[in-house]
């Protein structure tokens, strides 16, 4: 049995790049020929957009020859009692009601505002539900303690943990996978005790500025490990470019190149740090940044550029004297290169105080 694991898409309008990436997965959830679309919460960023995309939702979620299962999330917990979402979907709400397929089992414990103890509750409440013959599977929105992620990775949320759990609260539990949502960075695997896993699989499309790098989902066969899927959806990428004076690069080309391994779905945020010498390069530093802004037109989300100007440093004969005297020195390239920049940068504070 095939699974394709997504969460937190956070749909918000018909048509926009969220909801394209919605279609994307249903798309390969054919290609892959999955049995199962699991949705571990927040596929609407709000209730109301639930209410306005229903209709759409229905026709999506119909006919594709795989079921879709949801479980509510942080974002739209109150949004799937006694709604119809399409003839494909099933909405875990109730423990009582797992979705059921061949010889797996899936669980479902939606986003509540409580604390560990809860948890641990339906924990022990499902332990004794659990078939022995099947596969387990639980959809699960909440926070895994056990990782050493910033809280920002969860998300935009405020300061109160939501659905908190630790891998140990598992222990004498038959489950097989925990397939977690809540967790927006990136594509997390942890191994439980008795040889399952419990695995975050990102947010399919950066939602923030913070979820930087090609997305992915979680497909795998039951029986195999988790299985990252990249996506060529939206996303943002960082990317930091240092200029080197020494290097003898020129730096509209540097920022060119960079720009063009960009993925072509990347929205870049772009930080470019170093030192220039503006004699040798035939270019002023406003020359220069209006330059680089012209490759960078349209593909990027920020830019920050940093690189300074070292022109005067360069030819300060002080200067030159200390880069003889480098030179004879028995440095790898990399020892020489945080001497220079060292150098120049308190040549630099101290034309400022003067």
């Amino acid at each position: 049995m095939k699974i394709l694991h997504t969460a937190d898409i956070h749909l918000r309008e018909y048509g926009d790049e969220r909801w394209q990436t919605l279609k994307t997965l249903i798309d390969i959830g054919k290609k892959e020929k999955i049995e199962v679309f699991a949705i571990s919460g927040d596929l609407f960023d709000e209730k109301i957009d639930a209410e306005n995309l229903r209709p759409k939702i229905r026709e999506i979620f119909s006919n594709n020859g795989f079921s879709i299962v949801i479980i509510p999330g942080n974002h739209d917990y109150d949004v799937y009692k006694d709604m119809y979402f399409g003839e494909d979907a099933k909405v875990l709400t109730d423990l009582d009601e797992p979705f059921e397929h061949e010889n797996v089992t899936m669980w479902g414990i939606p986003f509540e505002p409580v604390e560990e103890a809860k948890i641990l509750e339906k924990l022990h409440y499902i332990k004794s539900k659990l078939c022995a013959d099947k596969t387990n599977i639980l959809l699960y929105h909440g926070e895994l303690l056990d990782t050493f992620f910033s809280r920002r990775d969860f998300g935009e949320e405020g300061e109160g943990r939501y659905m908190p759990l630790k891998l140990s609260y598992l222990k004498g539990i038959n489950v097989q996978y925990v397939l977690g949502g809540h967790f927006h960075s990136d594509f997390d695997v942890r191994t439980l005790e008795n040889g399952g896993y419990f695995v975050y699989p990102g947010s399919p499309i950066s939602i923030t500025r913070r979820e930087t790098g090609q997305r992915k989902v979680n497909i795998f066969e039951v029986g195999k490990p988790p299985k990252a899927y990249p996506l060529n959806t939206y996303h943002f990428e960082e990317v930091l470019i240092e200029f080197d004076p020494f290097k003898n690069k020129n730096p509209v080309e540097t920022v060119k190149a960079a720009m063009e391994k960009a993925h072509p779905n990347a929205q870049v945020i772009l930080t470019v740090r170093g030192f220039i010498n503006s004699e040798e390069i035939k270019m002023k530093e406003p020359e220069l940044v209006e330059r680089l802004k012209r490759i960078t037109r349209g593909k990027c989300a920020e830019e920050h550029f940093e690189f300074q100007d070292i022109h005067t440093i360069l030819e300060d004969d002080l200067f030159k004297s200390f880069l003889n005297k480098l030179e004879e020195c028995d440095y790898d390239d990399e020892k020489k290169k945080q001497l220079r920049d060292t150098t120049i940068k308190a040549m630099m504070e101290a034309r400022t105080r003067k």
